[in-house]
């Protein structure tokens, strides 16, 4: 495959200045001379004129000769080449590309909505004009392409209820799945010279018609998570309790009130609202 040659062409601004001798010389020669043979070197300027092309910082030409690619300029300046050129000019600046939200099923099989923003630019001019029919066009498409397939590779979150649990998921693992995202984008797009500079999801959120649902299914989650951690943390309070009152001989509690105070225990630290206290005027049995 042809790759990119990088020219630099003769200095526009000497060639400026042969072109100004030549019309400006010529069209006052005719006049003060009266000599038709001048029109020539009019003529000879007026062919030269299109040969002038200004380069623009981080812009490039892409110069072809009757469908020949003849070569890429990227410095920036004033240039003249051969007037029969045809110049491409081709953008080497840094480009940001929001994708369109995608509905998508992600491991699980559960509908998902994501969008990826693409930070790309053109690194090889050559292959951009040539080896794809539109390079921006084809950056929407296979950016959409990449995006689809690394929604179906990981799924949307874990829960506690799965029957196995995934180390990378699309919603808590934004590092992992954004270096897999741009790896596979610039895979797709290294046949179109396009460098990928930075890829991430842009927007992540299930799909409409099970969103409710699975946010009821993640706040049951996280109550099943914090009851976890009440329960254990007052365990470990009765446990101390228990043992506090024996190790100072507060009072002495058989089996049967160990049992009776564990339960009132635990219901007051494990219980959504304030216990309501009860004064017991007669004897512990009564």
């Amino acid at each position: 495959m042809k790759e990119e040659k990088i020219i630099v062409p003769a200095n526009g601004y000497l060639m400026l200045f042969v072109f100004l001798i030549l019309f400006i010389g010529g069209i006052v020669s005719i006049i003060t001379l009266r000599n038709p043979w001048f029109a020539f070197a009019v003529l000879t300027a007026i062919i030269i004129a299109p040969g002038f092309i200004m380069v623009q910082p981080n812009n490039s030409r892409v110069l072809l000769l009757f469908g020949k690619y003849v070569g890429t300029v990227k410095k920036n300046g004033f240039y003249w080449v051969n007037p029969f050129y045809t110049k491409k000019k081709i953008s080497l600046r840094a480009s940001n590309f929001d994708s369109e939200r995608l509905k998508v099923n992600d491991k699980l099989g559960n509908p998902v909505m994501i969008s990826t923003i693409l930070v790309w630019r053109v690194q090889n001019t050559y292959k951009a004009a040539f080896d794809v029919d539109n390079f921006e066009n084809f950056v929407r498409v296979q950016t959409d392409a990449a995006v689809r397939k690394l929604a179906s590779m990981y799924p949307y979150d874990n829960f506690a209820d799965e029957g196995h649990q995934e180390d990378i998921t699309l919603r808590s693992s934004v590092n992992e799945v954004s270096e897999a995202l741009e790896k596979e984008i610039d895979e797709r797009l290294s046949i179109a010279g396009i460098e990928v500079l930075e890829a991430r999801i842009g927007y992540l959120a299930y799909a409409q018609e099970i969103a409710n649902a699975m946010l009821k299914r993640q706040q049951a989650t996280a109550i099943v998570a914090a009851r976890h951690k009440i329960v254990e943390g007052a365990v470990s309070m009765v446990e101390m309790a228990l043992e506090e009152l024996g190790k100072k001989e507060i009072v002495d509690l058989d089996e049967e009130r160990k049992a009776a105070m564990v339960s009132n225990l635990m219901v007051i630290l494990c219980g959504d609202k304030d216990a309501s206290p009860v004064l017991n005027t007669g004897t512990l049995n009564h």
